[in-house]
C-alpha cells in the first residue's frame, strides 16, 4: 500500500508526464494568397524609377491561432472578383482573385463568423476586401485610421466603406500605438503610420519559426525596401520614412524575418495554407 507521500509523488509524476506529452503549439500562423495585382506602371510605387514597367504583386492574408483566440490579419481583395477581375488607380492596377479567402478558410475548418479578432494593416480596398466575412470579430485599429475610415469622407483616403460596413462597431478596439493582442508578447500590433494615417504592422513570435514581422504596406516589394522608396500615393512621406526607421530598428533588435505582404517573389518562398508555421 502506498504511503500518502508516495501517492502524491506518483500523482505529480503523472501530471508532469501528461504536460510533457502535450505538444499542441500555443501559436500557429496560416498564410493565404488573397488575390493578384498586375501593376501597369510600377513607378507609382517608386516615383521616378522604372517608369512604364509592369510588375506583378501578390496579396496576402494571415490567420493567427492562439490558445486565447483567433485573429485574421488583412483580408485581401474581395472574393467577388473571382472569375471577373477589376481595375484600380485609373486602370494602372489590374486585380484578380483565383482562390477565394472563404474557400481557403473552409479547407482548414475555420468559420469566419467564429474568428475573435480582425487586424487590418490599413483600410485600402485590397486589405479590406473580405472584412465583412468577419462581422463578429473585434477590430483593432489605430485612432488616426479609425477617424479616416469611419469619418465624413473615407474615400479621400482611398478607402471603400462598403467593404467593411458589416463590422460590428460596438466591438471596435481603437488603439493609440502598439498593442499586445494576447498579453504575452507573442502577437503585437505596431503602429507604423504614413502609408495611411493609421497604418500598422504585425509582430509574431512563433516557437519554432521565431520572430516574424508582417509588413502591411510599409513596403510593397523588396527593391523599395532596399532603397526606402515611398509610393506617390502615400498619405504622408515623412511619417512613412520615420515608420520605416522605427520598424527596421525593431526588426534588427528582434532578429525577425520581415515578410513583405505584396512581394510576389518573396511570397513564393513562404509556405501557404493548409500548411502552417508554429
Amino acid at each position: 500500500m502506498l504511503k500518502p507521500s508516495h501517492f502524491l509523488i506518483a500523482c505529480c509524476c503523472l501530471l508532469l508526464s501528461a504536460c510533457s506529452q502535450n505538444t499542441e503549439p500555443k501559436l500557429t500562423l496560416h498564410v493565404f494568397e488573397c488575390g493578384n495585382i498586375e501593376v501597369k506602371d510600377i513607378s507609382i510605387f517608386s516615383p521616378g524609377v522604372d517608369e512604364g514597367k509592369t510588375k506583378f504583386l501578390t496579396n496576402s492574408c494571415y490567420l493567427i491561432q492562439h490558445e486565447k483566440g483567433t485573429m485574421i490579419w488583412d483580408t485581401g481583395l474581395p472574393d467577388a472578383l473571382e472569375g471577373k477581375g477589376g481595375e484600380a488607380f485609373g486602370g494602372k492596377l489590374l486585380l484578380t482573385v483565383t482562390n477565394p479567402l472563404s474557400k481557403q478558410l473552409g479547407e482548414i475548418n475555420v468559420n469566419p463568423q467564429q474568428v475573435d479578432f480582425i487586424g487590418i494593416s490599413h483600410f485600402h480596398g485590397d486589405h479590406t476586401g473580405n472584412a465583412n466575412l468577419f462581422e463578429n470579430a473585434s477590430l483593432f485599429i489605430q485612432q488616426a485610421e479609425y477617424d479616416a475610415a469611419f469619418g465624413e469622407d473615407p474615400t479621400k483616403f482611398g478607402f471603400n466603406p462598403p467593404s467593411y460596413a458589416q463590422l460590428d462597431k460596438s466591438k471596435i478596439k481603437v488603439l493609440d500605438g502598439d498593442h499586445d493582442v494576447f498579453g504575452d508578447g507573442s502577437v503585437v500590433i505596431k503602429a507604423a503610420p504614413g502609408h495611411t494615417p493609421g497604418h500598422q504592422v504585425l509582430f509574431l513570435n512563433l516557437d519554432e519559426t521565431g520572430p516574424v514581422v508582417l509588413s502591411g504596406d510599409l513596403y510593397h516589394f523588396t527593391k523599395n525596401r532596399e532603397h526606402k522608396r515611398v509610393p506617390s500615393f502615400n498619405f504622408d512621406k515623412e511619417q512613412t520614412l520615420a515608420a520605416m526607421d522605427v520598424i527596421e530598428q525593431f526588426v534588427d533588435a528582434e532578429g525577425a524575418q520581415f515578410w513583405i505582404q505584396h512581394d510576389k517573389e518573396q511570397n513564393q518562398t513562404i509556405k501557404h495554407s493548409p500548411e502552417f508555421y508554429q
